[in-house]
């Protein structure tokens, strides 16, 4: 069977490009990276992409005046090389609605909280101070408000007394990088798809055992 056929779209030091990277190293997962597109030319990511021999792109957005020719050149170099699936991963830009419509349903974001709570940044810092239990990350669709999206998958992390936003960005991110493989499997396994906003899976184990914090 053909492999699923990623562009992954970064601004920063790519450690979700680089668990998809170790992912596709592996003979039987069924994706692999066409091109890394960063918007940043110091963007630590790029060197990733180069140490794994993947084509990688720098499309600074501050070359251009108009973001619909940044976007355009963004949509050309995802389609010059044969991408499916483009993965955000980290990727620092809001994208226009006719670049998320072009890519509909074929585009995942990864987002440091459990949407719908806590959209936009500085998500450890608001979970922390209102006090809630859980914090987390999620993988969705991307649609063109920002942080929505159908989701496709989350983890939660328990938020400890005396947490940072500092801890917690280190414990939700070792999740980040199982969930982001796992998505892309899922996709390229057919094993899911989007329906009426929300996502529909097949033959999948959603689980049953819930989580408590603090244990109880």
């Amino acid at each position: 069977m053909a492999k699923l056929r990623l562009g992954v779209m970064i601004s920063g030091s790519g450690t979700n490009l680089q668990s998809l990277i170790d992912a596709c190293s592996t003979s039987a997962y069924p994706a692999e990276i066409m091109v890394v597109i960063s918007n940043r030319p110091n963007a630590g990511g790029l060197a990733r992409a180069e140490k794994a021999h993947i084509p990688s792109h720098v499309i600074d957005h501050k070359d251009y005046s108009d973001r619909a020719d940044f976007e355009e050149e963004l949509h050309k170099c995802l389609k010059n090389h044969d991408v499916q699936l483009v993965c955000l991963a980290g990727f620092m830009r809001l994208l226009n609605a006719d670049f998320v419509n072009r890519w509909r349903d074929r585009m995942i974001n990864i987002h440091p909280s459990l949407l719908p709570s806590y959209k936009g940044l500085h998500t450890y810092e608001r979970a922390i101070e209102d006090g809630v239990r859980f914090g987390g990350c999620t993988i969705h669709y991307v649609r063109p408000e920002m942080d929505n999206g159908p989701i496709l998958m989350q983890a939660a992390v328990p938020i400890a007394d005396g947490e940072t936003p500092k801890s917690l960005a280190a414990k939700v991110l070792t999740y980040e990088h199982q969930l982001y493989p796992a998505a892309v499997r899922m996709i390229a396994e057919g094993k899911t798809r989007v329906s009426g906003g929300k996502v529909v899976f097949n033959d999948t184990d959603m689980g049953e055992k819930g989580l408590i914090s603090p244990i109880i």
